[in-house]
């Protein structure tokens, strides 16, 4: 962390707030001991820390939130001083606002739109909070669209409700049924196990990513026909055709945040497309076909799951083009090139 900022952060978390931050090139005292009891942290509270990030971030100042020492920050995926990156560029908070929140990881995640120079754009928040209220991590990544952060503004999912209580999945089925999706799209056959409910609906970058409406003029492609497959069909249509088959990894899948009051899922991975050879495969009907990245590179991402009943029922993601094969600046190298799921909020099951 930048020397500037060591100095100056705020160290005495109180019930309901956080003890006034120093100034720059103030003294400051020693931080006290540790408190013997865990303080609390309900929903409210995690949330809470996430519009004091936003906020702190607006006003260009890391101070006002309850940093530890060693705290640790990247923006998309990169390893950056708190103050860098879009601490010096955020101007506003936007309208939309979903959150994904675990209490019991004391963890926080956030999708929502933002402003920066008053450019909008999209943004990804995950936060853990300790058991003294400091912010031991933070991690970022924002979508930079324009378009993205109106679409976002449109359509909503907010996803604010509460599962009954008799009808809410255990933590581990919602991690399970969570990872179903991008191990169905990796090397996407058509004939796996895809657990999608049938009103199902996919949001990426602000637009409908799947049953969009077909363009006037236009005839809906057919699944059993198509060369590529296509945004105006549903979830299970696009699994099933076998065309998704040129994503060729979905890697370091990092689950970051688990609700199961609400029955939604956070998490933050990579899609590789290595392309050559992989462009080549043969649909579920044994029809050949080209498809795909001409070149190879990849997708970061943050996604995004509700889930009801055992079943995908919606699914909001950001995305970026970035580097191939890079990393999330959380992962060892080995974990960033695995494939299996990773639940690193540390709650059994």
């Amino acid at each position: 962390m930048h020397r500037k900022y060591l100095a100056a952060l705020c160290l005495v978390p109180v019930l309901g707030g956080v003890a006034a931050c120093k100034k720059a090139g103030d003294t400051v005292a020693a931080a006290p001991a540790a408190p013997a009891a865990v303080q609390p942290c309900d929903r409210a509270c995690l949330e809470g820390y996430v519009d004091r990030f936003l906020d702190a971030a607006i006003a260009h100042d890391p101070r006002r939130v309850p940093f530890t020492n060693e705290a640790r920050y990247t923006e998309n995926g990169v390893k950056l001083d708190l103050g860098d990156g879009m601490w010096r560029t955020l101007t506003a908070k936007g309208s939309y606002r979903m959150f994904v929140t675990d209490v019991a990881a004391r963890r926080v995640a956030f999708l929502g739109t933002i402003r920066e120079d008053d450019i909008p754009a999209v943004i990804a928040v995950h936060l853990k909070v300790d058991d003294n209220l400091r912010v031991p991590e933070a991690e970022v990544f924002v979508q930079r669209n324009e378009k993205s952060a109106e679409g976002f503004d449109k359509i909503g999912y907010t996803w604010t409700e509460t599962v009954p209580e008799a009808e809410r999945m255990p933590r581990a089925d919602l991690l399970r049924v969570s990872n179903q999706y991008f191990s169905g799209m990796q090397r996407n056959d058509g004939l796996g196990d895809y657990p999608f409910a049938p009103d199902c609906n996919r949001i990426e970058n602000g637009t409908n990513s799947t049953n969009a409406p077909t363009p006037k003029g236009e005839k809906r492609p057919d699944p059993k026909t198509a060369v590529r497959y296509s945004g105006q069909w549903g979830c299970l249509e696009q699994f099933q055709s076998g065309l998704l088959y040129f994503v060729t990894r979905i890697r370091d899948r990092r689950f970051v945040a688990v609700d199961p009051e609400r029955g939604t899922t956070f998490s933050f991975i990579f899609f590789d497309h290595s392309a050559g050879d992989t462009r080549k495969f043969k649909t579920p009907d044994g029809r050949d076909i080209i498809g795909g990245p001409r070149q190879p590179w990849t997708w970061q991402l943050a996604e995004a799951f509700q889930l009801r009943g055992g079943k995908i029922h919606q699914i909001v993601a950001i995305m970026e083009r970035v580097p191939y094969g890079m990393n999330s600046g959380w992962s060892t190298w080995e974990q960033g090139l695995s494939s299996q799921m990773r639940d690193v909020t540390e709650v059994k099951p």
